[in-house]
């Protein structure tokens, strides 16, 4: 464990404790609804983690390296854009699929475009979109916000 998890889990207990001690019921309420909420979490995270874990497993390093490296160009931008536009993942499932492509040979700017877009471009979520902001609004926030993640992962690129 790092001394990083550590100081926090430490922080997270004392302060609970604090938090007990000044008012029972609502420290063992507010347990219970995180307790609730982590079950309601827990098993679309499992299955998005395996299911991702197994596709990184089964792809050699070389084809992720090959399409979603430093050389694979705009051919790598172009599938990591795309399939972040059209992936509903939560965030905080991402940062380790994010990570698993990296290890696996993925550049960073191509890693940074498919977390932005998968962040910011809602092509699953564009029905409902457009049903409370209107078609144009909801097109309009999609495609500038997809130009942006390009822009963002060209950058990273840049940087890095």
């Amino acid at each position: 464990m790092s001394n990083n998890a550590i100081i926090y889990i430490s922080v997270c207990v004392v302060l609970s404790a604090v938090s007990f001690f000044l008012d029972k019921g609502k420290t063992i309420a507010g347990f219970k609804k995180g307790w609730n909420m982590f079950k309601n979490v827990l098993l679309p995270f499992l299955n998005i983690l395996i299911l991702v874990s197994l596709l990184i497993y089964l792809i050699p390093p070389s084809v992720i390296s090959k399409y979603l490296g430093a050389g694979s160009g705009v051919a790598g931008f172009s599938i990591a854009a795309l399939v972040g536009s059209i992936t509903l993942i939560p965030g905080f499932i991402s940062y380790p699929i994010a990570a698993g492509l990296i290890k696996q040979g993925a550049s960073y700017a191509v890693v940074a475009t498919f977390m932005t877009t998968l962040m910011m471009v809602g092509v699953v979520t564009l029905p409902l979109e457009i049903r409370y902001f209107g078609k144009t609004v909801a097109i309009t926030r999609n495609a500038l916000n997809f130009v942006a993640a390009v822009i963002i992962g060209l950058m990273v690129g840049l940087i890095l």
